[in-house]
């Protein structure tokens, strides 16, 4: 099983790690993709107000453009303890055990959009780029990563897609690939918003430290089952409801 999670826009600065090594990243024939996304990244912020244009910043959002000059340069740290945010607070990954911790680097990938979908222990650094810009010298950033994402997760077995939509377009599932996509609601069906970020941190976290071990839909709902999580069939194939109380 792989769990593929969204980025987020906020990441913890610094870190301890060595330099990015775009060769150690997990899914390694995604190598040229995330060698020209990186390079056009570090030319563009050669021309800061380029950089604030292209990349929609704010003002306030400009020192962002100094981690992308320094994405070859700048200390890196695990992933899943770089992102910030709801989700990933939610997660709380800095508080797993060495156990837990191992779960996730195994089967949590977290889908950026330089880097391609990532282990949640690959070492990355800070960086700013979304999955809507239109990065100059790269094909869009939808038709450039699409297709070889999806033929990278041909192999992965089964995917539990927590992702947004503009990440899934990054990587649609492979056809024929067993998945289950999981959209987050209430009770009534409602679909929710900040809380289904939360509940998709809860519920990574939940499988971490239960260390499960899941090859299918049916193991999935088995897992749910017997850890009073609450997932339920929609009117859409492939998409299962996580249902909570908000």
């Amino acid at each position: 099983m792989k769990v593929l999670l969204p980025p987020s826009e906020t990441k913890r600065p610094g870190g301890s790690g060595a330099p990015l090594r775009l060769d150690a990243l997990a899914l390694s024939s995604l190598l040229d993709q995330r060698l020209a996304v990186t390079r056009a990244l570090v030319t563009l912020a050669g021309d800061p107000a380029e950089a604030q244009r292209v990349l929609k910043l704010s003002d306030r959002q400009v020192g962002d453009i100094e981690h992308n000059r320094m994405l070859f340069d700048a200390p890196t740290m695990p992933a899943v303890d770089r992102y910030t945010g709801v989700l990933f607070d939610a997660l709380d990954a800095a508080t797993l055990d060495e156990q837990s911790r191992a779960w996730l680097g195994r089967q949590v990938l977290i889908h950026s959009a330089p880097f391609g979908p990532v282990s949640a222990l690959d070492d990355i650094p800070p960086y700013r780029l979304a999955a809507g810009i239109a990065l100059p010298g790269v094909p869009p950033l939808r038709r450039f990563w699409a297709e070889p994402t999806s033929a990278a997760l041909a192999d992965a077995g089964f995917l539990l897609d927590l992702r947004s939509e503009a990440y899934v377009a990054l990587g649609p599932v492979p056809d024929g690939a067993e998945s289950a996509y999981i959209r987050v609601v209430t009770a009534a069906g409602r679909a929710l918003n900040h809380f289904n970020k939360k509940a998709k941190g809860e519920l990574v976290r939940a499988l971490a430290t239960t260390g499960a071990v899941i090859t299918g839909t049916s193991d999935l709902l088995a897992w749910a089952e017997h850890n009073d999580v609450i997932l339920r069939a929609s009117d859409v194939p492939r998409v299962w409801e996580l249902v909570v109380t908000a």
